[in-house]
């Protein structure tokens, strides 16, 4: 269960290309997919990579540029591999990560506000297999720091987690640990620009998001997000520390946050 350290220099996005059948999971496709195979899977990359290369030349190349196969590769999974809509998501995407400049996000530059515990991404991959991106809500104080700092550690933590998936893996599991969660910890901005980096930059990679023991005054803030939050709000399950424990994690593998 332990991550294995070839893991954590792997490009976040996998190489599907190399298999017999796309893996896709959503919508009229499935993992043995029938309507696109890999030759024509093939195909729809190499188009797509030209329209950018056509349209869009002042994009960067390498890895997550306009030229990246794997990227194209998975915002045309995400778009039921119509062309234009992926090159579209794609696009916005890659111009996102140029302006926000997360090549540029460290350990190092990030040093002060990751400290403070607030976030992090778990050592151990969860019974599913899935890197986990632990959020520790009462340490969360949008007053002390600028909006830009949590958003930068956000990104770099998503970034991280995914560094990490296993082989034949594609989503992560994201927990809010809400226990003493109190008003002054309340951030509607942030955990909309969570969401929203999931679906723009980094779509159907949040496979589920667990709300830990959410107190009552989570509720009116639950209320406010959920309508924001569109598809990924079916995400969310509120549940208790004990069924962290006892369905997502063994033993050896439960984070400190959750040991008893």
């Amino acid at each position: 269960m332990a991550l294995r350290t070839n893991h954590a220099l792997r490009h976040p996005f996998l190489s599907p290309l190399l298999s017999s059948k796309p893996s896709v999971r959503t919508g009229k496709f499935s993992v043995r997919c029938s309507s696109v195979d890999s030759h024509e899977a093939r195909k729809l990359v190499l188009e797509a990579k030209e329209k950018l290369e056509k349209d869009c030349c002042s994009l960067p190349v390498g890895k997550n540029g306009r030229d990246d196969e794997d990227m194209i590769y998975w915002f045309l999974k995400d778009r039921k591999f119509v062309v234009e809509d992926a090159v579209a998501k794609l696009t916005k995407a890659i111009k996102w990560r140029q302006e926000f400049k997360v090549s540029e996000l460290t350990e190092e530059s990030l040093k002060s506000i990751a400290e403070t515990g607030k976030a992090y991404v778990h050592d151990f991959l969860d019974v599913n297999d899935r890197p986990v991106l632990l959020v520790v809500a009462s340490k969360h104080f949008p007053a002390v720091h600028e909006p830009i700092e949590n958003e930068k550690l956000c990104v770099f933590l998503i970034e991280k987690a995914l560094s990490k998936l296993p082989d034949g893996k594609e989503e992560i599991l994201g927990i809010f640990d809400l226990r003493g969660f109190g008003t002054e910890n309340a951030d509607l901005k942030f955990l909309t620009f969570m969401f929203e980096a999931f679906y723009y930059y980094y779509p159907k990679r949040l496979g589920q998001v667990l709300f830990v023991e959410a107190p009552f005054v989570f509720k009116p803030i639950w209320q406010l997000a959920k309508p924001l939050l569109k598809s990924y709000a079916s995400l969310v399950r509120f549940c208790s520390a004990e069924t962290v424990r006892s369905e997502y994690f063994t033993a050896e593998t439960l984070p400190a946050d959750f040991r008893e």
